[in-house]
């Protein structure tokens, strides 16, 4: 998602902004889905889910389509999308689901599918964007499997597993918006982040 191909001098890269909006949102979910915070307190990633790493990832995919970054454009507006929906779901459908846990591994499994196949091109984005979606990837199938397990305590080993990989991907993130402002501020590569050889 760093580095816009054909970026416009008039328009900033929103790919940091995009990648803060998604690590900080993945950060306080994946808290919970580690279980280091109660699952009974899911409603206080809702407002992140909708306005940061909802809206304003969102923007950050419009924005991208303006400098010309298909990757960027498709990435953020994507899971800019994932996140409103996610909120939409817990919000107002989950409860009501027949079988909620298959549906929603349903729902991982269609996002996992997704994120495996824009890791492919994060190969010519650069080494600290294809960290995120590596992980990302791995962090959508192990929750998607254990959100089908998932036993009458809400916890299982494998959707923890998912959590912890959720945390590790929000701190890719976090540094992969960390470089990309630094460096612009800098006005020279003071983050590494490791860009792909053309």
């Amino acid at each position: 998602m760093e580095g816009s191909g054909g970026s416009s001098p008039s328009i900033a890269n929103p790919a940091p902004l995009g990648l803060a909006g998604f690590a900080m949102t993945t950060f306080v979910l994946s808290m919970i889905n580690a279980n280091f915070v109660s699952g009974g307190d899911t409603g206080i990633v809702l407002g992140l889910a909708l306005a940061y790493g909802g809206i304003a990832q969102l923007l950050a995919g419009m924005w991208e389509f303006k400098t010309g970054n298909t990757f960027g454009a498709v990435a953020f507006t994507s899971y800019g999308a994932f996140w409103i929906s996610f909120w939409v779901l817990v919000t107002f459908n989950a409860a009501g689901l027949a079988n909620a846990d298959h549906a929603i591994s349903l729902y991982l499994w269609a996002w996992a599918i997704f994120t495996a196949y824009m890791t492919v091109g994060s190969l010519k984005v650069s080494g600290a964007v294809l960290v995120v979606f590596v992980l990302l990837t791995a962090t959508f199938i192990f929750l998607a499997i254990g959100q089908n397990n998932l036993p009458a305590t809400g916890v299982d080993t494998m959707h923890k597993i998912g959590g912890y990989l959720g945390l590790l991907t929000a701190l890719a993130a976090w540094y992969a918006s960390f470089g990309g402002v630094v460096n612009s501020t800098f006005g020279k590569t003071v983050i590494p982040l490791f860009p792909a050889k053309k």
